[in-house]
């Protein structure tokens, strides 16, 4: 799996490229925290639930079904997020089906259970460039957890800033078209 610094990527570039306009304050902050949500499912492994159970690692919570309930429970709070129904909901699911996305491009594990409660098998990315983060935090702070985070750089972070900033630019180049279309701009 991809580390916890990294499954926000997705809601921060997204919220940069499309603007405070559009994405709030609140709205991105629900959106990182349903970018991570998914991996809570680590727990299992203190309760004795195997990593290969429909309740363990990379299982029911990394699945489409459980990203669109997350979804349209916090798109039910959309008022308090400063945001329409809508815009959460999409924005949300975005968020929380790319933690399971980003699981798939990894390099380890048992794949993700995209399509429980439907079937139990396990997918993977047909390229898996990420490396897989260890799970305890002593490999973590070695030489392994600098080639995980370099990974996470170079296939996470740098194109997706990347996607962000192009949008944003054309975002700002659109609108200035627009202002000098529309007289009433002036």
């Amino acid at each position: 799996m991809p580390t916890i610094i990294t499954h926000p990527a997705v809601p921060l570039a997204f919220a940069l490229g499309l603007g405070r306009e559009v994405i709030s304050g609140r709205l991105l902050l629900a959106g990182v925290v349903v970018s991570v949500l998914p991996d809570l499912d680590v727990v299992a492994f203190r309760l004795g639930v195997p990593y290969a159970a429909e309740f363990g690692h990379r299982g029911f919570s990394h699945s489409i079904l459980f990203a669109s309930v997350v979804a349209l429970l916090g798109a039910c709070l959309f008022r308090q997020l400063h945001s329409s129904f809508r815009c959460a909901l999409l924005f949300l699911f975005a968020a929380a089906m790319s933690h399971s996305v980003l699981d798939a491009f990894t390099n380890g594990g048992l794949g993700v259970a995209f399509l429980w409660p439907w079937s139990d098998e396990r997918f993977f990315a047909h390229f898996q460039v990420i490396e897989a983060a260890p799970l305890s935090l002593k490999r973590f702070l070695s030489p392994v957890g600098l080639g995980v985070l370099w990974s996470e750089l170079l296939w996470v972070w740098c194109p997706l800033l990347g996607l962000a900033f192009v949008s944003r630019r054309f975002r700002g180049l659109s609108g200035r078209r627009l202002q000098r279309m529309n007289p009433e701009t002036r």
